[in-house]
């Protein structure tokens, strides 16, 4: 009996001193839980383990969006709106992945959003609705030296970076850019393109990002425009516009997919299935291949996954979280 709570007291305290749910011997393993402070955070999921970890809490009064992580791996940039005031107050942060040292690197009275890295992290494009719509920007990962890097006409969206080339949406099409050119060149044109339905927004192709190798563009593709949330597919191509590829065909209201390091996989949101919130994080082949939900079971329904990353090694996925309901 003895043995027994001496046992249990140095399980306690090695839960205390580290953090980790474990079993000890003559105790019930303890139940994994999800960190929870505030309604929005970043976590950390270890995709072996299934661990989850709080990194880094937002303010109560912020709304935050677009996590990206730098190629040196230890950086985040976000857009972050400010004490529940209007879209002109969302302004650009970085933070360590380790939770530490959140910097503005913007201030001003527009709409900041969408940041993405340069490969080297020296720089930042973002989005930014200074004029009749929103553009893309350039900075200094220090927030300085800001230049307006395009302005197609449009609302430009969804951006991102490899090397020279930046690439965006416009006009529910996928555009790359040089930066050394300025020149714009449009990679897909998806034949119902800017129809419009029930969706929020028209037929047409969103959210490109570059692979490692700058080679492929991978984005989502709204196809089903008779549903609220539309039904978006997954695809590939190149960057010159060649080699269509679709890699999904579930229709889920889906997206904010991200290439995994090594170019060998792809980590995606799957927001709802057939109008039912879900907000579960997927994992599938860069081929199309065993595509599958790694949500741990022990997430509760009301917290959200968004804007997942993985980490520089692969082995870790970096999201936000929110909790849409107090669990």
């Amino acid at each position: 009996m003895k043995r027994a709570v001496i046992n249990a007291v140095l399980c306690i305290l090695l839960v205390l001193s580290s953090g980790i749910f474990v079993g000890c011997q003559g105790t019930e393993p303890l139940a994994k839980v999800v960190p929870h402070i505030t309604e929005w955070g970043i976590y950390k999921l270890d995709i072996a383990t299934q661990e989850v970890s709080l990194v880094y809490s937002f303010p109560a009064d912020s709304v935050p969006s677009g996590l990206r992580l730098n190629s040196n791996g230890d950086k985040f940039v976000f857009a972050q709106k400010m004490n529940d005031a209007g879209d002109e107050n969302t302004e650009i942060f970085s933070i360590g992945i380790d939770g530490q040292n959140p910097t503005r690197l913007t201030n001003n009275n527009y709409w900041d959003i969408y940041p993405a890295w340069s490969t080297d992290g020296a720089r930042i494009a973002f989005l930014s609705w200074r004029d009749k719509d929103l553009d893309v920007y350039m900075m200094n990962a220090d927030g300085n030296n800001e230049v307006e890097l395009f302005d197609s006409g449009f609302h430009d969206a969804d951006i991102d970076w490899v090397g020279k080339n930046i690439v965006f949406t416009s006009q529910s099409a996928i555009w790359l850019l040089n930066i050394d050119s300025g020149q714009p060149i449009q990679v897909t044109d998806y034949l119902d393109k800017g129809k419009w339905g029930k969706a929020n927004l028209p037929a047409g192709d969103y959210d490109p990002r570059l692979s490692p190798d700058g080679r492929k563009i991978l984005f989502n593709r709204l196809e089903n425009i008779d549903i609220p949330n539309g039904g978006y597919n997954i695809f590939t191509a190149n960057i010159d516009g060649t080699s269509v590829t679709r890699l999904t065909t579930t229709g889920y209201s889906q997206g904010f997919a991200n290439w995994s390091h090594s170019g060998e996989k792809l980590i995606y949101v799957v927001a709802a299935i057939d109008g039912e919130g879900k907000y579960d994080i997927y994992i599938i082949n860069s081929d199309g291949t065993d595509n599958h939900n790694i949500t741990p079971n022990y997430f509760p329904a009301g917290f959200l996954c968004h804007y997942p990353n993985f980490s520089v090694d692969d082995s870790a996925i970096y999201f936000m979280g929110q909790w849409w309901a107090d669990n």
